[in-house]
């Protein structure tokens, strides 16, 4: 039986580092799956065979990578940056191909927290006598996945709260008139982060209020985006709170156009269930009564959203559920995009937080980066509630 090994060489590096840039180019297309490179090297140090997981139920990067390489994987080094898989799933388990393949050695940048794996695939490598390798880019591997690492432990999506406002913190004039605070490039902006959202959630105000259909439309990516969130074949989920049973199928776009949608309620709405539109689902979780009304618990959703495999949860919400996420402390990242425009006094806010006491109740958070897009300022701040996942 061999040994995990922790010794590493430049080498090592680079071809870990290549590994990573191949597991990338899946980052708009896996889900519900991590984002996995792999790169095979023979004896004299030329690469045989690389490859990355692309899409669910197809093949995982390793064994993209030990097609290529062919009979070449004999002998071989391995370079992957999450633990290969152990279990028999849509695809046969990644260790198993590996020690079938005959490769000398496997080098992993982390293990895999899927308690179906979390260290079985290590543990069968080394069984067959393979040299293993932890840790290498180990923080690049955690930041790469932490959506992914996020739900596996702490049962819930990682939150991103999308906001839009004016210099003075407002969302929409006193009429409700929104469209367009922000700038065009801003709204280009946002089509990124849903295409590599697992999930898009809304509230039923936002839905009333403004029709939207909460889609990628690819023509508004980059020509790479756009060919990478292709190979997903499917629009995000849109999930949609509407403890009160406003919604109707046939008042707004987003449950007209085939792509999947849930709508979660306390009750079900039988204005909302149709066998044509079979694409529509609504699911009843227990309510909360405030000030004499019940509205969906969050948190259960939340929860089972997870169970749905959503990684990467994106928001775009009106204030009322925006500050109950934040209230929660659900949200792990806020984006905001401001415009240079003032709206004045009597416009609407930004979030409908419970007002704090103390200054120490506030929400705290650190700002990851600032950035002009186009007339308007991105800021993303990462909340400071949120987990270290991956310890």
């Amino acid at each position: 039986m061999s040994s995990i090994d922790t010794v590493f060489t430049s080498f090592d590096a680079e071809m870990m580092a290549r590994a990573f840039s191949l597991a990338r180019k899946g980052q708009y297309s896996t889900t519900p799956n991590p984002q996995v490179g792999c790169v095979i090297i023979d004896a004299n140090r030329q690469i045989v065979g690389e490859g990355f997981h692309q899409k669910a139920g197809e093949g995982h990067a390793e064994a993209n990578a030990l097609s290529q390489a062919g009979a070449k994987s004999k002998g071989s080094t391995v370079y992957v940056t999450l633990e290969p898989c152990a279990h028999f799933g849509n695809t046969p388990p990644c260790a198993l191909s590996l020690i079938n393949a005959k490769v000398k050695k496997v080098i992993v940048a982390c293990a895999d927290p899927n308690p179906s794996v979390n260290g079985s695939g290590v543990a069968m490598l080394i069984e067959a006598g393979i040299k293993v390798s932890v840790g290498l880019m180990k923080e690049t591997a955690l930041k790469l996945n932490k959506a992914f690492f996020a739900r596996m432990h702490n049962n819930r999506p990682l939150i991103t709260v999308k906001l839009a406002a004016s210099l003075d913190g407002k969302t929409a004039l006193t009429s409700g008139e929104s469209q367009w605070i922000t700038s065009a490039q801003s709204r280009a902006d946002v089509q990124r982060y849903r295409a590599g959202a697992c999930a898009i959630l809304s509230g039923a105000d936002t839905i009333i209020a403004d029709n939207p259909r909460l889609n990628v439309r690819p023509g508004e990516l980059s020509e790479s985006v756009s060919e990478q969130f292709a190979w997903r074949g499917k629009q995000p989920l849109r999930v949609v709170i509407d403890s009160q049973n406003r919604l109707s199928q046939e008042a707004y776009q987003m449950f007209n156009d085939g792509q999947a949608s849930i709508v979660y309620n306390v009750s079900h709405n039988p204005n909302l269930s149709t066998s044509e539109n079979c694409h529509v689902s609504q699911q009843q979780v227990a309510g909360i009564l405030l000030s004499g009304k019940t509205y969906v618990d969050l948190q259960l959703v939340v929860e089972d959203l997870a169970k749905k495999g959503i990684n990467q949860l994106w928001v775009e919400a009106g204030a009322t559920l925006s500050g109950a996420l934040f209230d929660l402390g659900l949200v792990d990242q806020l984006v905001l995009y401001q415009a240079p425009k003032i709206l004045g006094d009597s416009a609407r806010g930004l979030i409908n937080a419970t007002a704090k006491k103390r200054l120490r109740e506030a929400f705290n958070g650190t700002i990851v980066s600032v950035d002009k897009i186009g007339p308007d300022i991105k800021t993303v701040i990462q909340l400071s509630h949120q987990q270290t996942v991956g310890n």
